[in-house]
């Protein structure tokens, strides 16, 4: 997100309707919003253009100073941090509810802060309505009543904003100028969300396996919340960073679980969020527990980001910890009769002499052979919490960004099918020979290649595995799953006799 937008903030307690907000005004759906309290938890970063001026959104979690829990003291450490950077704060209150001791407490906080704040009286639904903000009149700053969930006296709280960001601003027929469309528009054009140096990367795996350690580790700043309890992220986090020169969208998803699960309707929101993440993304990160292996919900993971046509890396997290858990094992072992049985007399176990390289050997050999169809996605063992091996990411990164989006020439593909390959190799015994006669890249991100056949049915999967695992070896494909679609070439009919 640019640094010269002025940020606007919208803090609050918690179920007041500050996502709701936050999605009115981004013209967006990217919080989630539920009846549960305490959903969001991350600063989610938005645009929002009012009358040609631009302004940056953040929505921050439900705020709670006297909880002495890890996860309300993370929401409001995090909340601190979108506090200092704002230009101005928008403090959300219930109108059904009343002024409360938490509200009254909210706004001395914002005080001491020294940065100019409002307050929008939410879920004001009528004009009889407005009646209940007047109560809040007594902390002593600008009161605007708003309905977030349908727009209701959103424009006066904007045109606010842009008087206090722009000097230059005048709301002369402002008030009587109401828009025919939502009070705001979709912040970015599809061209500004997708840009083509953008690198947008998801980092995706199963609940507490390290995903927001990692993104804080990529980002170099506690971006993202980080606690022991599983499920802790809800809503999709987005960070820009630039290193040597390269953009790069990291989007930190939730933890995705199986359907039977979830129980809250916010979990099962947030796994249709993780899931949206992902499908929007150019290169997945999937995080797998160093400590627990692969288990079936990383494989059903994993699953997911090879049928969304996604590059994948596979990154075994925590894997400082995995090494010290082996050689204890390895340790408990010699201490066996069996393992005694294994050394020469008198010889001592000693275990500086475990070997890390040959578990590392071992450990990817399991993924291969539990992750099949993950054959292409390069793997590199790290650790998120210390730092251990990070840096292999980012080059890892490019190399399956650049794959992606790799397109090979026609004549290149036909000549290595003619030169290359033996078509005979992959034919299944007793079927019909296989005849290519041309090959073309259709597009790329995936790479998709069409190529014509003399087959009427499609080609068995063992053959599209051999042309696949040939191509791979010819042009770097790496990280990134690589697509055919079959035509059949139709034979040129002779003209009947007496025809030119």
């Amino acid at each position: 997100m640019p640094d010269l937008l002025p940020s606007l903030v919208i803090v609050g307690r918690p179920n007041v309707g500050k996502s709701t907000l936050f999605n009115r005004l981004t013209g967006t759906r990217r919080s989630i919003v539920t009846n549960e309290p305490g959903i969001t938890r991350d600063r989610i970063y938005g645009k929002a253009e009012w009358r040609g001026r631009a302004l940056e959104i953040v929505d921050t979690g439900g705020i709670v100073p006297d909880d002495k829990a890890l996860i309300p003291q993370e929401i409001l450490r995090q909340a601190h941090v979108a506090i200092k950077k704002a230009a101005m704060i928008v403090l959300v209150v219930d109108s059904q509810a009343g002024l409360t001791p938490l509200d009254e407490e909210l706004a001395r906080l914002l005080r001491t802060t020294g940065k100019p704040f409002v307050i929008a009286v939410n879920k004001v639904d009528a004009m009889s309505q407005e009646v209940n903000a007047s109560v809040f009149h007594r902390i002593g700053v600008p009161i605007f009543p708003i309905a977030a969930e349908h727009g209701t006296g959103v424009d006066d709280l904007l045109d606010h904003a842009l008087a206090k960001f722009f000097p230059d601003f005048s709301r002369v027929g402002a008030q009587h100028a109401a828009p025919q469309t939502p009070p705001v528009g979709p912040a970015d054009s599809i061209a500004e969300e997708k840009q083509p140096d953008i690198i947008e990367v998801a980092i995706i795996g199963r609940p507490n396996v390290g995903k927001s350690t990692m993104l804080n580790r990529m980002v170099g700043e506690e971006r993202s919340i980080v606690s022991p309890i599983p499920g802790t992220t809800m809503d999709n986090v987005d960070t820009e960073i630039t290193r040597n020169g390269q953009m790069y969208r990291f989007v930190d998803t939730a933890g995705i679980r199986r359907k039977g699960k979830t129980t809250l309707v916010a979990e099962k929101l947030s796994v249709v969020m993780a899931r949206r993440g992902l499908e929007r993304c150019d290169v997945a990160l999937l995080i797998v527990d160093g400590e627990q292996g692969v288990t079936q919900g990383d494989a059903q993971i994993a699953s997911y980001a090879e049928e969304s046509g996604r590059s994948v890396v596979i990154v075994i997290n925590k894997w400082d910890l995995a090494v010290i858990a082996a050689r204890e094992a390895a340790s408990r072992d010699a201490a066996t009769a069996k393992g005694k049985a294994k050394r020469a007399p008198g010889e001592r176990h000693k275990p500086e002499n475990f070997d890390a390289g040959r578990l590392m050997f071992d450990y990817e050999k399991m993924i291969r052979a539990k992750l099949k169809f993950l054959s292409y996605a390069p793997i590199v063992f790290l650790s998120a919490k210390t730092g251990e091996r990070a840096e292999k990411l980012f080059p890892l990164i490019n190399q399956c960004w650049e794959a992606r989006r790799r397109h090979i020439s026609t004549p290149a593909l036909n000549n290595w099918l003619k030169q290359d390959v033996d078509l005979q190799r992959g034919t299944t015994p007793k079927a019909r020979p296989v005849r290519i006669y041309y090959i073309t890249q259709a597009k790329t991100a995936p790479p998709t290649f069409l190529i014509f056949t003399n087959q009427k049915t499609p080609l068995h999967f063992s053959y599209e595995r051999f042309l696949e695992n040939q191509l791979r070896a010819k042009f770097d494909f790496t990280g990134t799953p690589v697509r055919f679609v079959q035509r059949l070439r139709k034979r040129d009919r002779k003209p009947p006799s007496g025809e030119e």
